[in-house]
């Protein structure tokens, strides 16, 4: 791997990820941007769980989608483990589905079934908050590399603090209609009872 080129282009990920006007928006500019940078990696998706309910985010390919439901049925997986793994292990790492598993026996023969070769998961976090995980997967057994482990790595640290900020930004801007709507509403019925702020009703 030419890592000159690999920072150019996480440079330029990082500044459009910036651009980006939404949350979805910026998940689906991380997977893509993961199919394009991660050596080996075919398919991404962002897992994130609610207990042990899972729903993927801004998945490049229906087998992400399909990984993550079996996951989900078996409570057993990498990227089930990455989400809720709270920054032990910082990555997970099937490197042959066709190999004998060790770890998750009961979801590697089933993912193999589904066309994975290898995968990694990353766990997505900030100082502040954990996200989920970032999801990489290869129709190769094998696909993936120690630098491919660095670059999904690198990526992955870039993906959760443009994800954290989106979705701050989010939340400010519902804040601010959600004060505007309850604004409009007050002078609604300002105006029809005859209130002011500091004069309540009789």
């Amino acid at each position: 791997m030419d890592w000159q080129v690999f920072a150019e282009e996480l440079a330029t990920m990082a500044r459009d990820l910036l651009a980006q006007d939404s949350v979805t928006a910026t998940l689906e500019k991380i997977t893509a941007s993961a199919t394009e940078l991660v050596e080996g990696c075919d398919a991404a998706g962002i897992l994130i769980l609610h207990g042990r309910q899972v729903e993927t985010l801004a998945p490049t390919d229906q087998i992400v989608i399909d990984s993550d439901q079996l996951q989900e049925r078996l409570h057993e997986g990498p990227c089930f483990d990455a989400a809720h793994n709270h920054r032990g292990e910082r990555v997970f790492r099937i490197a042959d589905f066709t190999a004998h598993a060790e770890r998750w026996p009961a979801y590697v023969p089933p993912a193999q079934k589904l066309g994975l070769g290898s995968m990694m998961g990353f766990l997505l976090y900030t100082d502040e908050e954990d996200l989920g995980a970032l999801n990489l997967y290869s129709r190769r057994p094998g696909a993936f590399t120690q630098n491919s482990e660095t670059a999904g790595w690198l990526l992955a640290s870039h993906a959760a603090v443009a994800f954290s900020g989106a979705r701050t930004h989010a939340q400010m801007e519902q804040a601010i209609a959600t004060r505007h709507t309850i604004g409009e509403a007050m002078g609604i019925l300002m105006g029809t009872r005859h209130l002011t702020e500091t004069h309540p009703p009789p």
